[in-house]
């Protein structure tokens, strides 16, 4: 017997946009899955997901050289070909059937389902198929949002002449963030914030991230996540969140991580 499972249309909230990095993905636990159960009770949760190090793993066991230039990876069409696979058909449905089991609506999209993100070419000489998304399909969200999806985004696009790129996590992140006009962008990353003399620093303005950048307290591999949480401030986005990936990231009803303000007054959760 086929039976039909409805779903409740929820009064309006604020916009939360989470970016799973792909070196966090096999690091997430049932505790976190359940913190997003969580903060969908105060807000519309969106993932936005990477997943570099499949990608490279994979491009490596089939021989396919990978370079990256400014951070970008530079994708021919056989890299673009393994990115699909691995974004879409391992990392995005894995994913979402994770979410599902711990009782969260997900569901699945690429940046190609009813043209969620239109992007154009950065520099297709020099990077091949890696675009910026220029719009975002607000109506597809906003209706998965009403009747409480949770939607899990992989950073892909198509352009105006139906080119399929593949798109920065972060960068993808960023401008669903900014399109939705979102509270706020989290970035869940293998460490638990930034941390000064080996304590979390639970709240920081972009002035003093600067600081921290110039004086060597964030460094290395730091220092790109700090950037791309800095680049979606905006005069509708105020705060982005830096959090670990170990665990539940709400704790007696806050997120827990590292808090990057324009130095206007925000509210907590």
């Amino acid at each position: 017997m086929i039976t039909s499972k409805s779903m409740q249309v929820t009064e309006h909230k604020n916009v939360l946009v989470v970016k799973l990095g792909g070196s966090v993905l096999s690091k997430l636990s049932a505790p976190f899955y359940q913190s997003i159960r969580e903060l969908q009770r105060s807000y519309h949760v969106i993932i936005v997901h990477g997943g570099g190090p499949d990608i490279t793993a994979t491009l490596g066991m089939l021989g396919i050289q990978s370079t990256f230039i400014n951070g970008q990876r530079k994708t021919t069409k056989d890299v673009f070909a393994i990115a699909e696979q691995v974004l879409k058909g391992k990392v995005n449905s894995g994913l979402v059937h994770r979410f599902n089991l711990e009782g969260v609506n997900a569901i699945g999209l690429s940046g190609y389902d009813a043209q969620l993100l239109k992007a154009s070419f950065i520099d297709e000489d020099s990077l091949g198929l890696v675009g910026k998304i220029e719009e975002v399909n607000l109506t597809l969200m906003h209706n998965l949002l009403s009747l409480n999806y949770l939607p899990v985004i992989a950073p892909l696009a198509s352009t105006a002449g139906g080119n399929r790129v593949n798109i920065n996590a972060d960068l993808a992140a960023s401008a669903v963030a900014k399109a939705l006009n979102a509270e706020k962008l989290v970035f869940v990353t293998d460490v638990p914030g930034i941390l000064k003399d080996g304590e979390l620093v639970s709240r920081v303005t972009m002035e003093v991230v600067d600081q921290y950048i110039e004086s060597g307290v964030i460094y290395g591999g730091m220092i790109p996540k700090v950037q791309a949480a800095l680049s979606v401030l905006n005069e509708s986005i105020h705060e982005v969140m830096i959090v670990g990936c170990q665990g539940s990231i709400i704790q007696d009803g806050k997120m827990i991580g590292t808090q990057i303000t324009d130095g206007k007054e925000v509210q907590a959760i």
